[in-house]
C-alpha cells in the first residue's frame, strides 16, 4: 500500500488527511496522482488545478519520481508569495 497524505487547503477541501492506495501499477508520483484523479469527482476537482506540489517519504518529488509499496506520498498546495 502507498500512504497518501494531504496538507493545508488540500486536506480541508478533500475533508481527509490521508488515504491508502494499492501499490499495484503505481510506479511514479504521476501515476499516484492519476489514480487520485479517478478516485472521485471531488478529488478530480481539487487536485487537477493548479497541480499540487509533491513529496515522497518527506522529500520534494517530481512527477517522474519512483514510488513503491510502503512509500508515503504527500500532496500540498503550490506556495505563493508576493
Amino acid at each position: 500500500m502507498i500512504q497518501v497524505l494531504f496538507f493545508a487547503s488540500l486536506r480541508e477541501r478533500l475533508n481527509t488527511e490521508r488515504i491508502e492506495l494499492p501499490a499495484d501499477n503505481l510506479d511514479t508520483v504521476d501515476a499516484v496522482l492519476a489514480a487520485l484523479l479517478t478516485h472521485s469527482e471531488q478529488f478530480n476537482q481539487v487536485l487537477s488545478q493548479p497541480k499540487p506540489l509533491m513529496a515522497v517519504n518527506q522529500e520534494i518529488a517530481l512527477p517522474s519520481t519512483a514510488v513503491k509499496d510502503g512509500d508515503e506520498v504527500a500532496f500540498y498546495p503550490p506556495v505563493t508569495g508576493g
